[in-house]
Parts: C-alpha cells; structure tokens; sequence
C-alpha cells in the first residue's frame, strides 16, 4: 500500500464542465512530486455534485494518465448502499486499482448498518476497499470494533480514518491486523497518527508541497523522528491554512494563485471570499511558493 495518496480536486472548465485534459495534467504533475497514489473523486474532488456518470469518465481519465506509475483509488461511497454499489462495480470496470468508500452522510446508519454497507461494497468488487470515516460531514462515528469486524473481510484492507481523536487511532491500532492500512485523513495529524501505528496520509496539501510531505514520510518511516517533526512544523501552517474554511475551496483558490487553475466550485459550494484569499495568499508566501509583494 502506498504512503502518501492525494485526494485530487476535480477539476472543471468555464461551462463547469469536468475539465478532463486539465485533471491529466494534475495527476501527472501530483505523481511527479511524490504522490504514489491518487484518490479520484473524494470529498476535496467535489464527489456530492458530480453525476455517476461523470465519475466514471474522471476514474478512466486519471487511469489512462498515470496508470503505470502510480494506484488510482475511486472514490464510490454515497449515502445509499446500492448507488455506492453500482458505482464500485462501474469503476471496476474501468480498471482503478481500488476503491475507496465515505461512510454514509446524513442519514446516520446504525454501526450494523455500518458494517452491512461495506460488506456489500466488498462483496461488489474483488479489489481493495479503503473505507473512510470523517464524522464532521457525515454525521456518524464509525467505532473501532465495527472496523475490527469489517477488516475480517479479504478485500477490506485500509481505512481512512479522520475523526481527529488520537485516543481512536490508538484503539484501531490496538484492534486491527498488523497489515490493515490506517490513513491519516487530516495532513496536520499525519506524523502524529504515523507515531502510533498509521501507515501514511490520503493527503490535500500534497497538491502543493508533495515533496516535502513525502519527505517528513521518509525520515519517520527510516526513523529520524527528529527530520520528521522538523518538516511536520514547517508544513503545519499550510496544513493549517488549507482549511479556514470548507475544503475545497482554499485549496482551489492556493492552486489557482500558484498558476495551476483548476477551475470553479460548483453550488453549493462557493469561490474563497477576498478575505480568504488574502490569508491564502500569505500562507502560501509564508511558505515560499509565492515571492513577498
């Protein structure tokens, strides 16, 4: 499994429209800078608005693209079982190395209901499934004892885990198989969560600062811990400002300033305000990938 996996941003045209050739250019740029993976169609690429459809089109984009030197993971998890189904089966298809499944938002399923929506993903796709626990957008903790179980299944093999409680993490570690994959879902927990037992990080920052994530990674995984908290406290302020407010829209507006336009946000989600992008803008000179004004 890899370590550093990039949540990749849809990218669309003027019209709104899925920008394929752009999201070719992006995959490829994000796997020259260090990412070993590239998870297409998550939260930061805007999965709730994008039609199956669209999805589809966008797994075989980036499969085409950068199918021979890195994993492409399909983001296929909605709130309905049978659409994420349906969707798991359609990027099999395609030929994605896995896929990876939110747990559903807004209807807040029971934990065996939990357990009962992977084991029907599983059950769809003989490829890996990385479940992805982020109770803040779906309203509903998965725990560590309905992951202990689900992990039990062959091909549920990873879990993306961004419930923000290191005291969670910890239970997971504790309870699961030593070759189940824990991924960080926040970058600002990635050397944190790697300390106790993570195997790396599905990452938003990795848009811009891949090379230094995959370092910090690297002298962990080698064991110069004093490297790693080094570059962990120099990215923090991106980690940080990356998210003063709903992702994607910082990181859409940082890349668009660091002349990697991706295009708009489609409703509900809106462009940074002029505030926002002030802040953004300083973060990014703070960091040195924009010169002082």
């Amino acid at each position: 499994m890899p370590r550093l996996m990039t949540a990749m941003v849809t990218p669309f045209d003027r019209d709104m429209k899925v920008d394929h050739a752009r999201a070719r250019e992006l995959a490829a740029h994000l796997v020259s800078t260090g990412s070993e993976g590239i998870v297409v169609c998550g939260t930061t690429g805007e999965s709730p608005v994008l039609s199956p459809a669209e999805k589809v089109a966008l797994f075989a984009t980036v499969k085409e693209a950068v199918g021979g030197s890195a994993q492409v993971w399909a983001g296929t998890g909605s709130y309905a079982t049978a659409e994420t189904v349906e969707l798991t089966r359609e990027a099999t298809a395609v030929g994605v190395d896995g896929v990876m499944a939110v747990v559903p938002y807004y209807n807040k399923p029971s934990q065996q209901g939990l357990y009962e929506h992977y084991r029907a993903v599983a059950a769809a796709t003989p490829l890996p499934v990385m479940m992805y626990n982020i109770p803040g957008r779906t309203g509903v903790n998965m725990l560590p004892e309905t992951v202990q179980a689900l992990a039990a299944i062959d091909n549920i093999v990873a879990l993306k885990e961004a419930c923000g409680v290191m005291d969670q993490v910890s239970q997971l570690r504790v309870l699961l198989p030593a070759e189940f994959a824990i991924y960080s879902g926040d970058d600002s927990l990635t050397l944190p969560m790697m300390a106790i037992g993570a195997r790396g990080v599905v990452s938003i920052a990795s848009h811009i600062a891949g090379p230094r994530i995959r370092s910090m990674i690297e002298a962990f995984v080698r064991g110069d811990t004093a490297e790693a908290e080094a570059l962990h406290r120099g990215l923090f302020p991106l980690f940080r400002g990356l998210f003063i407010t709903t992702n994607p829209i910082p990181l859409k507006a940082a890349l668009a300033m660091l002349g990697m336009d991706v295009g708009g946000l489609r409703l509900p989600l809106t462009e940074a305000t002029a505030a926002e992008k002030e802040r953004i803008r300083a973060m990014l000179v703070q960091q040195g990938y924009l010169p002082q004004e």
